[in-house]
């Protein structure tokens, strides 16, 4: 039996005038909105677009089904996760061990601000995840790892480096989707945080004393 083709998750056109923006924009805000309250499971194109106030017709105009529109708010995540990541990682005026630790310390509190959101998106993974787009949209945060790894460990080999920097990622974002599933206090975030920042400087460390 021949594999069903991937669902479309791209854009029907972009959005060139301030009123189709607008638009695109109100769409979005009524998705994250259905997604934190009902979850995946009871995410449809109709309960965003009534909650949007727009007709299913004009939402169609941009998003050809609810995949496209999952995968639009999964981006806009990873992107501006990547961003962050570059941004703080990037920052070579302060010590590399200094930025890992405002960065586990800031990936935690977004986890935990944005949990429900997180986890509705988790569970529509599926839809997208293995789609080309998806790979793309997390691009920027795999180079400003890749990037940090080759500063904190100059005398490692490649390899070593890819599975330094890939350990701290999967863990960081496997243990933010635990932690961030239960509500936390201020004080129970920083002292995670800065327990995952001990863990990972402490290896980080290591591996460089060692090579």
């Amino acid at each position: 039996m021949p594999d069903r083709p991937a669902a479309r998750i791209s854009l029907r056109k972009q959005p060139k005038q301030a009123r189709s923006t607008d638009l695109v924009a109100a769409i979005l805000e009524a998705a994250v909105q259905v997604l934190a309250t009902e979850g995946a499971p009871r995410f449809t194109t109709a309960r965003v677009a009534e909650k949007a106030g727009v007709s299913v017709g004009s939402l169609y105009q941009y998003f050809p089904n609810k995949a496209a529109i999952l995968f639009r708010l999964q981006s806009d995540e990873w992107r501006q996760t990547g961003h962050q990541w570059k941004a703080i990682l990037g920052d070579t005026a302060r010590p590399s061990l200094e930025r890992l630790r405002h960065l586990v310390h800031a990936f935690i509190r977004s986890e935990c601000d944005e949990a429900s959101v997180r986890v509705a998106l988790d569970d529509a993974a599926p839809l997208y995840r293995d789609a080309p787009e998806a790979r793309d949209a997390r691009a920027e945060g795999d180079w400003a790892i890749e990037a940090f790894m080759r500063e904190a460990l100059p005398g490692a080999t490649d390899e070593l480096r890819e599975l330094a920097g890939d350990l701290i990622c999967t863990t960081l974002s496997a243990v933010g989707k635990s932690f961030s599933g239960t509500p936390r206090t201020v004080q129970e975030i920083e002292g995670y945080a800065e327990a995952m920042a001990d863990m990972f400087c402490a290896y980080l460390k290591t591996l460089d004393r060692d090579l």
